[in-house]
């Protein structure tokens, strides 16, 4: 009972913290990191914090690494936003050094490629050189080194992960930053639950501007050089919680919510507040004889501006997927919607994770 009211002291106090930061951060920072990797997440819902057991987990939860019945395992995703304009891919590793420990490491990237830069494309006779013309790329990275311990205590695992994040935009920008996430997973009665604290110390992105580069084009339109600074990413907490339920001898079905509580201040959610913002979202697997699986889901349940009947109406998105398991390989596939924000708003992705001993 102590160490409860220790835990929830600590808690409170965190999120009091975090509160008054919120005033001044801003939101949506490093959100490529948001977006989730592994099709078996994406198409539940990205509810996956207290179930996931394979390499996926060196994003969702790193102490799911434990739960993993192989020494190795490799794993790859690769998905298209924007008609392909966009691409977005995440490749992992772990070992399992013994029964009680767990490292990993994993590499995202998320670009866009071939941007042509058309600052030189007028010479200073005012001519049009199309030779001048160059391309760059504006492209996001994180490389995260996870570790999860089995710490003796029947049922529960945790995990950690330092995470270092590269951000480029050509030879204009570029940014260097550094953050923590730290998550827990624990089996209680055939429940499992989980915990992640994503950028739980802050992630701090420092940014570097080439001022050299942008100067003249700026002057033109006159907007205001930017200045390097430094950008803030608030912690991210999510809650979880699954139960298996097995029928027929061979089919099982899983289900799992996970609440997701953001502390950058007011967001477009279910229950929304200055202090804390809190995002729900379910996610349902089915499969048979661990081979064959059948997922479904729904994330983003957002209020709309009311309509002409002056009622207010709920929306959501959903997601679906399936997988195969052939013996040590898993193949993975979702179809879910990126937010609307596009005219090809509904992406494919296809994941892949191999395991073996050593």
């Amino acid at each position: 009972m102590f160490m409860l009211k220790k835990i929830a002291f600590i808690t409170i106090s965190v999120f009091i913290t975090f509160g008054l930061f919120a005033q001044s951060a801003p939101k949506y920072s490093n959100e490529f990191l948001a977006i989730g990797v592994g099709a078996r997440a994406l198409g539940m819902g990205n509810s996956v914090v207290s179930s996931t057991n394979d390499i996926y987990a060196t994003y969702w939860n790193p102490s799911g690494l434990l739960n993993a019945k192989n020494d190795v395992q490799i794993g790859y995703m690769h998905s298209e936003y924007f008609a392909g304009i966009a691409k977005y891919d995440y490749g992992a590793a772990s070992y399992k050094i013994d029964d009680r420990q767990v490292i990993g490491l994993s590499l995202i990237r998320f670009g866009v490629d071939n941007i042509p830069n058309t600052l030189e494309l007028i010479d200073a006779e005012g001519n049009l050189r199309y030779d001048r013309i160059k391309s760059f790329s504006v492209a996001d990275y994180a490389f995260l080194v996870s570790y999860a311990r089995d710490l003796g205590i029947e049922g529960l695992n945790v995990g950690a992960n330092v995470k270092v994040v590269r951000r480029i935009a050509g030879e204009f920008a570029n940014a260097w930053g550094f953050g923590i996430d730290a998550g827990a997973t624990y089996n209680y009665k055939g429940w499992q639950f989980g915990v992640l604290a994503r950028d739980v110390t802050s992630t701090f992105n420092a940014w570097n501007f080439e001022q050299g580069e942008l100067e003249e084009a700026f002057e033109l339109t006159g907007n205001e050089l930017p200045e390097n600074s430094l950008e803030l990413t608030l912690p991210k907490f999510i809650l979880a919680a699954s139960k298996s339920y097995t029928f027929k001898e061979k089919f099982t079905i899983m289900a799992e919510a996970n609440i997701d509580l953001t502390t950058d201040g007011k967001r477009n959610v279910l229950v929304k507040t200055d202090f804390i913002s809190m995002d729900p979202h379910l996610g349902i697997e089915m499969d048979y004889s661990k081979m064959f699986f059948l997922r479904g889901g729904f994330i983003n349940l957002q209020k709309e501006l009311k309509d002409d009947n002056d009622k207010e109406k709920y929306t959501l998105q959903p997601t679906i997927g399936a997988g195969l398991k052939i013996k040590r390989l898993s193949i993975d596939y979702a179809y879910t919607n990126l937010g609307g924000v596009s005219q090809v708003p509904y992406s494919h992705y296809v994941s892949l994770s191999y395991g073996f001993d050593m």
